[in-house]
């Protein structure tokens, strides 16, 4: 029998054969870590202090993380925008394996059968809850405003419990829904706002912006963040010490448009409004921590915090503000430069996992996927996690027991354009020459190899020397693996 065309049509099954196996070993084992992972919008990693210390802005929340556990330089989300990142992070598989069925904006998780770290988790007994943003097509009425009903919410997609929005907060129609229906419907009208030319470079995406369009009675965007954290505070407030293991995706909004900091953080920073706000999402990371340590769940739990995507901000934001968002690296949200997606990523486990280390392991948010396995003893099923590599052993400082990643797909949004990294070497293709059609690449070699893009991040981590033509032998090696890597279709 061909065990991966069976999973792909019988997954549910699959998924309720584990989680009576997960059941069992939940029994067996009681000392399974609880797992938060903490997503935040649109964040740089040279906004933190911990990767920049240059950085105009205070982050020492997310420092201490950095400084209780482990911090890694070489981390990746799934996609250089909101949408593609957080279908990687979810499925465990890179956005281009799904390009040929993409609607316009973007990659969504319209299928109820296909496998997601929470269903995984679930099968291995773990309760499992979504707080914040979620950005992965949910549905709802629009000529039947009295249908509250949404679908393709996180509840049908493994979670126990949901309470957020459907996508970005500069993004119309502005409502919350807890688990699959719409707390109060988007029956009123807003104007939207811009941002200030003054303080801004783009005014229509940058600052307290946000689109007109329809809203819920009382939804106010600037309390939205601090209602998101109470809800996951919240969440953690009803775990207790002992009970069952939980994992709680906390997915916030911020410091994605619109900027809208609360007073107490106004001013704060050197990095205008966006500085400001980025200094109340790393407060609301501190609340989850405390929150954590006075429940007496911090340690047997695995925190997370990162990024879903670089940061919109663009080099004249950095020549008025003296701040880099990105860091050393070249390119911010929508790039697959190195801005565009290498990201913060900090790990902390208590007695598990060693504090103040670093790693240089290359890490994808599809990885999640297999990692979460290995932590909760479960199998990641035959046709699911097809680019998730685990890096459980680089947390735990142990031999890998299985493969580890050596390469990684970045995509550019928009117009579907990919970078392939091989260790070090890492190959752009030309924008909008190459597409990626049902697996494989059009056209099928290189064409003209003065429009690629060639770079030894290693030697050049800003990706300034173009090496295409000093190196053409590389250039095409490395073609040739991303046409194989396609034409399989999985990485693993």
């Amino acid at each position: 029998m061909n065990t991966k065309n069976w999973f792909q049509k019988w997954p549910a099954v699959w998924v309720a054969v584990l989680t009576i196996m997960g059941s069992a070993c939940v029994e067996a084992n009681s000392s399974k870590p609880n797992i938060i992972f903490i997503l935040a919008d649109d964040m740089g990693i040279g906004d933190c202090g911990v990767y920049n210390p240059a950085s105009k802005i205070s982050t020492p929340n997310i420092d201490r993380l950095a400084r209780d556990g482990m911090r890694f330089t070489d981390a990746h989300a799934a996609g250089a925008i909101c949408v593609p990142s957080r279908y990687g992070l979810m499925t465990g598989e890179y956005v281009c394996r799904t390009w040929n069925k993409w609607p316009p904006r973007g990659c969504s998780l319209h299928d109820p059968e296909k496998v997601t770290i929470a269903s995984l988790l679930k099968s291995a007994g773990y309760d499992t809850a979504m707080v914040g943003k979620w950005h992965l097509g949910m549905h709802h009425n629009r000529k039947d405003l009295t249908d509250l009903k949404v679908t393709y919410s996180p509840i049908e997609f493994g979670f126990d419990y949901f309470f957020g929005m459907n996508q970005s907060l500069d993004t119309q129609p502005y409502f919350y829904v807890e688990n699959n229906r719409m707390v109060a419907a988007p029956t009123e009208h807003t104007e939207g706002q811009q941002g200030d030319p003054a303080k801004v470079s783009h005014p229509a995406i940058q600052g307290p912006m946000w689109r007109q369009g329809a809203i819920a009675p009382g939804f106010e965007h600037a309390k939205t963040l601090p209602l998101l954290t109470a809800k996951a505070a919240e969440y953690l407030k009803s775990r207790s010490v002992g009970g069952n293991p939980f994992f709680l995706y906390f997915a916030m909004p911020a410091p994605h448009a619109p900027w809208l900091p609360l007073p107490e953080f106004q001013g704060k920073s050197g990095a205008g409004d966006y500085g400001d706000f980025a200094m109340q999402v790393d407060d609301c990371v501190g609340q989850v921590l405390a929150v954590l340590e006075k429940r007496g769940l911090a340690e047997n739990t695995l925190v997370i915090f990162s990024s879903d995507n670089g940061p919109l901000w663009f080099p004249q934001d950095v020549e008025r503000y003296g701040h880099k968002s990105s860091g050393i690296y070249r390119g911010m949200k929508l790039d697959y430069y190195e801005g565009g997606h290498r990201e913060p990523f900090v790990a902390r486990w208590p007695g598990k996992i060693k504090a103040g280390s670093i790693r240089t392991q290359m890490v994808n948010f599809t990885d999640m996927m297999a990692t979460f396995a290995d932590i909760a003893g479960v199998q990641v099923p035959s046709g699911a996690g097809l680019d998730s590599f685990s890096v459980a052993h680089v947390l735990l400082n142990i031999p890998a027991t299985g493969p580890v990643r050596k390469d990684n797909i970045h995509e550019r949004f928009g117009k579907y354009s990919l970078a392939y990294r091989q260790e070090d070497w890492k190959l752009l293709l030309p924008l909008e020459t190459y597409q990626v059609v049902n697996g494989s690449i059009t056209p099928s070699d290189i064409t003209d190899l003065a429009r690629f893009e060639l770079y030894n991040l290693e030697e050049d981590p800003g990706e300034t020397s173009n090496l295409a033509s000093k190196y053409p032998e590389k250039a095409n090696a490395l073609f040739e693996l991303l046409k194989d890597n396609l034409k399989r279709g999985a990485s693993r």
